[in-house]
């Protein structure tokens, strides 16, 4: 019999065994999952590369198997983090230089996603998101983009996060959780205690106590039938709870939650949750799999390999855990993934061919690998804390002012990337927030309406004044007939996909000729989209409803030829700049917004493609404005947009709407000649453009030219009658359009010497474009 173990050596073992269920989960996960509607989930993760020791960030649609691949890049994602219809993919470069996360978001329909840097600073410590916000702590600050409502108080500091759909839960450094937010079932029923563990699904949030007990609250938050001592993460979704236990194993509560009979006995390394959709990464070969909906009953295998940790330098970083076996094949050289400690270590791990060694001896190897590791890396933090512990108390005085300097900084440096993407501030507005600046949708708020639905006017609690689009809410009266049925079910996918289109194009374009969209809110059904306000209303109200008075801007012809370059140029910034390019397919005066300083914006993307070939068999845009050979031919391109802006061109010049029912046009004996037969402006004034006649078919409302403001206006008849030809072919292009209207403004603001060519005597323009 060997003797009995001394006090000493007791004693080390005691510290071993207590580390070992001391070790906090990973704060970045290589798996997540994003939810766009019940039956749309996409399944994220870092996959191989064709890279040695790459891995390129990848999404699934499990529903077709459809994949979204984004690759590599000079500093490899290491951290991805997703939510409903948005995925971000963080770096986290080893030399511990700034970190960069992109922000990436899915329609529901179609296949374009769209993507934008939304931060550049100093490496995160952790890296969490909810259905609708991600957020990250930089030095134990909680930071969230795209979500300014989120308010925490001063002087906080967490060492891990969790986030939910309207709230923010932080573990502080004491062990205790504060919780921040609108959602008070979660914020008002914060447990008490000390808690190793934390985690947020949709609306409850649950967090396991230094005891051992798992606990929950929040709207539908589980109860526990027993103490789960054993718990190594947790993992939570709409209605559902999972915890990863000690052996691998997948515990969970909720409808459906549980894993299926094939699953059941298998044991994981990591789990994810979104919705009701629940995914894990197998401990057996790192593949990944999921249940929890019908999309995964047939194939639960989403992966057959990915990156199962984040890798990090050097090794003696895995501080009282072990070296994930296999992970040196994986991670750049020097760079190892650490396994967390909690998992039990007579867990076996089956690598893939290439990385097997013998199983003979794999174990052996891995076991001694595994110790040294572990004791090495404890030796390092003891050695670690008593020289801090030496340095603290010999410059308490100094190190406690720079640690405050450090608490107030990140706000005031990041304050600026708050929910930045691109050149406009994008933000997701809860429901709440949008019901109480309106007053709940009131008629007295409420400013027009069209097919997507009412706008209404509100004021922003910074003082902004904003414009906000409803749309029209599905109809909850009982349908009369199946075509009833289908035709309101076909109107709501319409507004579902012109509210994505809208989001996707306006998130990731910037121009002071493209209106601005300020936020969105997508929550128990309602669409809505949060733009500046604009004062002055739509060009087509101010052409051909409110009436002409002389203080009316638009009684002056420098004025019209203005507002026409402003809207080219926004619609050229569209084809020539936008990356992709991006084709409006809804040109018309009524979406060309003045704001209060009277500039024109171009409006409402909702019919907004960047890939013609995603059209479908249906041609979209408005009548009269619709480019003929697309409508007759299916063929768009961005010509067609050309053709819209030439009629527009035409209404700034005549006065006439798009299609209008009298013509009236001053005959040579002065009388008025008409017709009661509606008739498109096209028909109508290119007939005397082309005879030279343009000064018949001006608008007669606006006050006598001179003689540099008619040769103006025949220039641009001259524009517009190019841009409104049959066959796209023969239009100029929107760049084209711009130069011709820059020369022919300037030359009507009387800029005729700094802005053209033309000299004193001769005529300020051509008698046709230079694109003719």
């Amino acid at each position: 019999m060997p003797p009995p173990p001394n006090s000493a050596y007791l004693f080390f073992l005691l510290t071993l065994l207590l580390c070992s269920f001391s070790a906090i989960a990973s704060p970045f996960s290589t798996l997540a999952v994003s939810q766009l509607a019940p039956n749309i989930t996409l399944v994220c993760a870092l996959v191989p590369s064709d890279l040695l020791h790459r891995y390129d960030l990848n999404c699934t649609r499990a529903s077709t198997g459809q994949q979204f691949l984004y690759r590599a890049g000079a500093t490899p994602y290491g951290a991805v983090a997703a939510g409903n219809g948005f995925l971000c993919g963080l770096t986290l470069p080893s030399d511990k230089s700034n970190s960069t996360m992109r922000w990436w978001a899915f329609p529901d329909h179609g296949n374009e996603t769209y993507e934008k840097r939304i931060y550049r600073g100093p490496a995160l410590a952790a890296l969490a998101s909810g259905d609708t916000h991600v957020c990250g702590l930089k030095g134990g600050w909680p930071h969230c983009w795209r979500w300014k409502e989120i308010k925490f108080p001063p002087g906080i500091e967490f060492s891990d996060i969790a986030v939910g759909r309207n709230f923010v839960c932080g573990r502080k450094k004491s062990g205790g959780i504060g919780c921040y937010g609108s959602d008070m079932e979660v914020t008002n029923n914060v447990p008490d205690g000390n808690f190793s563990l934390l985690a947020a699904g949709t609306w409850h949030a649950c967090a396991k106590s230094d005891a051992g007990r798992l606990t929950c609250w929040g709207s539908g938050a589980p109860v526990p039938d027993s103490d789960q001592p054993d718990i190594v993460s947790i993992a939570l979704g709409e209605n559902k709870t999972c915890v990863l236990r000690y052996n691998g194993t997948v515990l969970c509560w909720g409808k459906g939650s549980h894993p299926p009979e094939s699953l059941a006995g298998e044991q994981f390394l990591r789990i994810q949750a979104r919705g009701d959709a629940i995914c894990g990464i197998l401990l057996l070969n790192f593949s990944v799999v999921c249940w929890g909906n019908e999309l995964f009953l047939q194939k639960h295998t989403v992966y057959k390999s990915v990156l199962p940790g984040t890798c990090s330098s050097p090794a003696s970083s895995c501080v009282g855990c072990v070296v994930l076996p296999g992970s040196g094949n994986m991670c750049p050289s020097g760079e190892v993934i650490c396994q967390s400690c909690q998992l039990d270590s007579n867990t076996t791990i089956s690598l893939p061919p290439s990385q097997q060694i013998g199983s003979g001896r794999k174990r052996t190897v891995f076991v001694v690998l595994g110790s040294v590791g572990f004791i090495l890396g404890l030796l390092v933090l003891l050695g670690f804390l008593v020289f801090r512990a030496l340095r603290k108390r010999s410059n308490a005085g100094v190190h406690g002012s720079v640690r405050s300097n450090r608490r107030r900084q990140p706000l005031v440096m990041d304050s600026s990337l708050d929910g930045r993407l691109g050149g406009g501030t994008v933000e997701e507005f809860s429901l709440q927030f949008v019901l109480e600046i309106t007053d709940n949708f009131s008629e007295t708020h409420k400013i027009g309406s069209g097919s997507f639905g009412a706008v209404y006017r509100a004021t922003l609690p910074d003082g902004r004044e904003a414009a906000i689009k409803r749309a029209n809410p599905a109809s909850a009266a009982p349908f009369t007939s199946r075509r009833h049925e289908q035709l309101s079910r076909l109107d709501q996918e319409q507004r579902e996909r012109a509210f994505c289109s809208e989001l996707a194009v306006l998130s990731r374009i910037n121009h002071k000729n493209l209106v601005r969209l300020l936020g969105f809110c997508r929550e128990r059904g309602e669409l809505v989209l949060v733009y500046e306000y604009m004062a002055n209303g739509t060009l087509h109200d101010n052409l051909h409803r409110r009436p002409m008075v002389p203080s009316s801007p638009l009684s002056s012809w420098s004025t019209r030829l203005r507002l026409a370059l402003d809207a080219a140029r926004g619609i050229e910034y569209l084809h020539a700049y936008a990356v992709p390019p991006i084709i409006h397919r809804d040109i018309k005066s009524s979406n060309i917004l003045l704001d209060e300083e009277w500039m024109a914006k171009v409006a409402d993307f909702g019919l907004s493609l960047t890939n013609p070939e995603d059209e479908g068999s249906v041609a979209a845009g408005t009548v009269g404005y619709m480019d003929p050979e697309y409508y007759r031919l299916r063929r768009l391109t961005e010509k067609s947009d050309v053709y819209s802006f030439g009629i527009v061109l035409l209404e700034l010049v005549t006065g006439y709407k798009a299609i209008h029912r009298s013509m009236e046009v001053e005959g040579e004996d002065g009388e008025a000649e008409g017709s009661t037969t509606p008739r498109n402006v096209v028909e109508m004034a290119v007939p005397y453009i082309e005879t030279d006649e343009v000064a018949r078919i001006m608008d007669r409302r606006v006050a006598p030219a001179s003689s540099e403001e008619i040769e103006a206006v025949v220039y641009v008849g001259y524009v517009a009658a190019e841009c409104v030809q049959a066959e796209g072919q023969d239009r100029p292009t929107m760049g084209e359009v711009v130069g011709a209207l820059e020369r022919v403004y300037a030359a009507c603001s009387g800029a005729t010497a700094a802005r053209t060519e033309s000299t004193a005597g001769r005529r300020v323009l051509s008698r046709a474009p230079s694109f003719m």
